[in-house]
């Protein structure tokens, strides 16, 4: 690193900025890819709440100031020689970290919509409308089958009736469900 002896203290201050960012971000990059970024099994030995509550992000990280770092490192070394104002360009290189910063909570937000749970709840049924697949016999004597659309996905499930007999291609009307499995079901 001999050759940061020789630059101008501003420009050197943005190549030791940059180079310790990248390495970092670099290293939690691998940790990332590699599955130990988590914090599981760390403790802390301070009493502050930085827990954030249910927020996917918090703005006050490491990874943040990395991000920030990195931005402005790299930015005030790649703009030097064309911005000749040095506040011009210190501006530049923060709102560039800003940028940084920014960016990587879109990624983190479309990444946490990923994880939504789509899994399947038979207590979303009620008060729907299904149409009958296999006949459901009337009164209670027997069961039945309908489909029934829950958020996009046709599920085929168990019905019974406490009036008469529904044919299949019937559109019906989901009441209540029975022993957790079964769904009460009268005819539109």
């Amino acid at each position: 690193m001999e050759f940061l002896t020789d630059l101008d203290p501003l420009l050197r201050t943005f190549w030791f900025v940059a180079i310790p960012a990248t390495v970092i971000f670099a290293i939690q990059t691998i940790m990332t890819f590699i599955g130990v970024d988590s914090s599981e099994g760390l403790e802390a030995d301070f009493d502050s709440n930085l827990d954030g509550g249910d927020a996917p992000f918090q703005l006050f990280s490491f990874r943040n100031l990395i991000n920030f770092l990195l931005g402005f490192g790299w930015t005030g070394v790649s703009f030097y020689n064309l911005i000749p104002s040095k506040i011009i360009l210190i501006v530049t290189a923060v709102l560039v970290g800003a940028l940084f910063v920014y960016v990587f909570f879109l990624v983190i937000t479309q990444l946490m919509k990923l994880s939504e749970n789509a899994s399947f709840k038979i207590e979303e049924t009620k008060n729907k409308t299904a149409e009958v697949y296999l006949t459901i016999p009337g009164n209670m004597e027997g069961k039945g089958k309908v489909l029934i659309s829950v958020r996009g996905s046709v599920r085929e499930l168990e019905a019974m009736t406490k009036g008469e007999k529904i044919s299949s291609g019937s559109a019906v009307k989901i009441l209540s469900i029975e022993n957790e499995s079964i769904l009460l079901v009268e005819k539109i």
